[in-house]
């Protein structure tokens, strides 16, 4: 509950009189469709926050008329077909329009919130304002949304090796997840962010993941019960993405929203510490730091595979590259240089 009460806070804080913050005309005023996928719908957090944006958007000239999506895969659909002449998806989910920013998500790539903060602080200068763009789509905004995490029923399953033969929740759209689960040698259930919570908390699977800021609003701790567990090791960073199809903004609209969405950055990061703390300490799973430095090592070879199958953008696993050495330049990966 306080993740909800915290986010709706930033909503009424963000939200203030649209004719005080406009200078453009109501004429000259641009109206445009925002698809919003947000799992709980339009009385989401996601939904709020975005909504709490719209007065910004008038001051560029530009009229957002929401419209919540509780399918992901539906807003982008409709996001492709250009029924959305913006959309909110998951960096996941907007691999397809941009596979760099689609990138960010790759499975162990950033470590931990500051590696996230030093990347996403870099992409969102005007001087990367090409690699936002692919064609007549556009990232034109970045929200953090956390560590994602492993669900499971079984608290004892604490190793990755005790996963074997488990069945897993796995995104059937995303090849990274799939290739990931049974390169453990786990049993790919295919699912969708519109319904992996279910089957995990019926029981249809043993084991899913996802970001702590889905624990509490989808009620990930039904599924946990009395004897699940929290797997302590971020398989990625998840983050939310804003594309826009180029020709329906204004220039320079992009960059804009971009500018606003860093400015959202610690409040997102505080939703996340937030969110993360509603997960009770019982449920945590600590493992060892000689299977963490082996779990980073099998992450590391998923991940260069996926890059040489072209499901992953070199360029970006270069950059996360560069700023996990930064913050740990002794890590043996840094000598390496193979991504």
């Amino acid at each position: 509950m306080k993740l909800l009460k915290n986010i709706k806070a930033l909503t009424v804080a963000a939200t203030v009189s649209t004719a005080a913050l406009s200078g453009v005309a109501q004429a000259d005023m641009m109206k445009r469709s925002f698809c919003i996928w947000d799992p709980v719908g339009a009385n989401g957090p996601l939904y709020n926050v975005m909504k709490s944006a719209k007065p910004s958007a008038i001051k560029w000239g530009v009229d957002l008329e929401l419209k919540a999506y509780t399918d992901e895969k539906i807003a982008a659909e409709d996001f492709k077909a250009g029924q959305c002449d913006t959309v909110l998806l998951t960096g996941t989910r907007a691999r397809e329009f941009n596979k760099f920013t689609g990138s960010l998500e790759a499975i162990g790539a950033l470590p931990s919130t500051e590696e996230m903060k030093m990347v996403l602080n870099t992409i969102v200068q005007p001087k990367a304002a090409k690699l936002m763009v692919n064609g007549n789509y556009e990232v034109a905004g970045i929200l953090p949304a956390g560590a994602v995490y492993l669900y499971t029923r079984d608290r004892n399953i604490d190793t990755v090796e005790e996963l074997q033969g488990k069945k897993v929740a796995t995104l059937d759209y995303d090849k990274a997840s799939m290739t990931m689960v049974r390169h453990i040698g786990a049993s790919v259930v295919g699912s969708s962010t519109a319904n992996f919570a279910g089957k995990f908390n019926n029981g249809s699977v043993d084991v899913a993941y996802a970001p702590a800021v889905a624990y509490t609003p989808l009620e990930l701790y039904k599924g946990l019960g009395e004897n699940g567990g929290v797997f302590d090791f971020p398989l990625g960073q998840m983050n939310f993405q804003i594309l826009i199809h180029v020709d329906r903004f204004p220039a320079g609209y992009g960059q804009k929203v971009r500018d606003y969405t860093s400015t959202r950055f610690e409040e997102a990061y505080k939703i996340v510490e937030t969110a993360e703390a509603e997960i009770k300490e019982k449920y945590w799973v600590r493992p060892s730091p000689e299977n963490l430095e082996g779990y980073t090592k099998m992450l590391q070879e998923v991940r260069i595979a996926l890059r040489d199958e072209g499901v992953y953008d070199a360029k970006a696993l270069r950059l996360m590259r560069k700023v996990r050495c930064k913050k740990s330049p002794a890590n043996a990966e840094c000598a390496e240089k193979r991504e």
